[in-house]
């Protein structure tokens, strides 16, 4: 799992929220979901973003460590 995904589960559960539901406020598939989740490499970068601001997130480029 990919830093973004743990960050969702991690809010849809502080949130008490099934990956049905935060799939039905953002406005994307459960599919989506469980696939961010799980650290899918070749996600669309503006559904990630509408998944984050159900969280008020968004993610934006920053330099490497």
């Amino acid at each position: 799992m990919n830093k973004i995904g743990e960050f969702v589960k991690q809010k849809r559960k502080e949130n008490n929220l099934k990956q049905e539901d935060l799939a039905l406020y953002a406005g994307v598939s459960t599919k989506f979901i469980s696939q961010l989740e799980n650290g899918k490499a070749t996600l669309k970068l503006d559904k990630i973003n509408q998944v984050l601001a159900i969280f008020d997130s968004e993610l934006i480029p920053s330099r490497k460590n």
